[in-house]
């Protein structure tokens, strides 16, 4: 007899599962990553009893492998995610996200007269803080925190 008050989750064969999201953060990484442009199976789930980070979210995806841009984006808004990737049912890799010192090209700055805002310039920025994550902009040396970050 099955006990029904337990949920399966469908296992994936090949793919990539995102978990240790901070809970309010698990729309943000779908968000970023654009997932709802995805045609593949995904499940994700939201407040589950974390030790770490008291709630946290998680995302499967399968038929999905990120590159290190797209992870650089997760570790913006979620800098204690781990990925799993998914071969055959089984986990073939597990990988922490890591803040990188330098992010380009995938964050807005937040100073409007900043010159990455008014001429055509890759935003640039140095990492000041990868727990809280905080970025200062290589050309107004504005500061932005991890709640005002926009990704582009």
């Amino acid at each position: 007899m099955t006990d029904k008050r337990i949920l399966s989750v469908t296992a994936i064969k090949d793919g990539t599962v995102i978990d240790h999201i901070p809970a309010k953060s698990l729309f943000k990484v779908i968000s970023i990553l654009e997932l709802d442009t995805l045609n593949t199976q995904m499940t994700f789930g939201t407040n589950f009893n974390s030790k770490k980070l008291g709630r946290k979210a998680l995302i499967k995806i399968s038929n999905k492998f990120f590159k290190d841009e797209e992870i650089d984006k997760i570790a913006l808004v979620a800098p204690d995610a781990k990925l799993n990737i998914i071969k055959d049912y089984q986990v073939v890799e597990k990988r922490e996200v890591e803040v990188p010192d330098k992010i380009v090209g995938i964050v807005k700055c937040m100073n409007p007269n900043c010159v990455t805002n008014n001429e055509k310039v890759v935003t640039k920025f140095d990492v000041v803080s990868k727990k809280d994550v905080a970025l200062k902009c290589c050309y107004c040396e504005k500061i932005t925190d991890q709640e005002h970050l926009k990704i582009i």
